[in-house]
């Protein structure tokens, strides 16, 4: 049965769906400096090459390890595509609460909420309470949400989604996308390596780390299910999946270098700003047989 929901939250709700949201990577130098006009071009790219929207400070944007400053300039720039902008908030060192805040004063459409210890249910009511702006919430495979918990989250009436990641959890992600429509939320799926299935499983959009690069990859698949292009579907997710199987793979950790590495060959970023200084170091070789995947 649907919840109450602000009518913020469900003019994003109803904006995003159907939309590929890509969770764009950050562009870095080997030291981990941000050039924020870089980052601005390749925004830009992102949405010229078919992402409806964009979620900056996500997981694959590293925005749990990124300085306040950079992170505004970030949510800035990325503002100035004219697509809608989903802020991530909390993982970090900072409270979820600030930078959610600072995210609604830059103008950004909404929040994604990372997953946190303690009372999750609280944390959404404290950044909505702090910025007022409408939220994502996201069950991720690292930390994934207690039902009851999860079923406390889509009641909130701020929130306007719930994104899963749960990576190679089926049966987890059938529940969260049953539970999140149930509540008239917007069910998104994050799974990279379960894209096709979770469109079929009920995803009504996306937003995914393999969309910081290969956008139209990915958009064609969700092209093809909504146009019920089944051989279509079939061709587009058998070419997206075998791209996910050399970039979201062990070390997991790693595919933020991956999809910066394909970001790069496509033109998207400059080869000096293809650097995750905070992910796990990957052999050399290991370039050349993502690159492979991606032809």
């Amino acid at each position: 049965m649907s919840t109450p929901i602000d009518p913020g939250a469900a003019r994003l709700r109803d904006r995003l769906r159907g939309a590929l949201v890509a969770a764009a990577a950050t562009p870095m130098t080997r030291s981990g400096e941000v050039d924020l006009d870089v980052a601005e071009a390749y925004f830009r790219r992102l949405a010229a090459s078919g992402a409806d929207a964009l979620a900056v400070l996500a997981h694959t944007g590293r925005g749990p390890f990124l300085a306040p400053d950079v992170r505004a300039g970030l949510i800035a720039r990325a503002r100035r595509t004219g697509v809608p902008v989903i802020a991530g908030v909390g993982g970090g060192r900072s409270a979820a609460t600030e930078e959610a805040r600072v995210a609604a004063e830059l103008g950004a459409d909404g929040v994604l909420v990372f997953p946190s210890q303690g009372d999750r249910a609280a944390l959404h009511e404290a950044v909505w309470a702090a910025a007022g702006l409408p939220m994502i919430a996201f069950d991720l495979y690292t930390d994934p949400c207690p039902p009851a918990a999860l079923g406390e989250i889509l009641r909130h009436p701020g929130v306007a989604g719930l994104k899963t990641a749960l990576l190679s959890d089926a049966m987890g992600c059938q529940r969260t996308i049953a539970l999140t429509r149930e509540a008239g939320r917007l069910a998104i799926t994050g799974e990279d390596r379960m894209f096709g299935p979770s469109l079929l499983w009920g995803a009504q959009a996306a937003l995914v780390g393999i969309a910081a690069a290969s956008v139209e990859t990915t958009a064609a698949v969700l092209r093809a299910f909504e146009g019920d292009d089944l051989r279509g579907f079939e061709k587009a997710s058998a070419r997206l999946d075998r791209l996910a199987a050399a970039t979201f793979t062990a070390p997991m950790e790693g595919y933020v270098q991956r999809m910066l590495w394909l970001a790069a060959a496509e033109g998207l970023i400059p080869g000096s700003h293809a650097f995750d200084p905070y992910g796990p170091g990957l052999p050399e070789p290991e370039r050349a047989a993502v690159l492979a995947a991606a032809a």
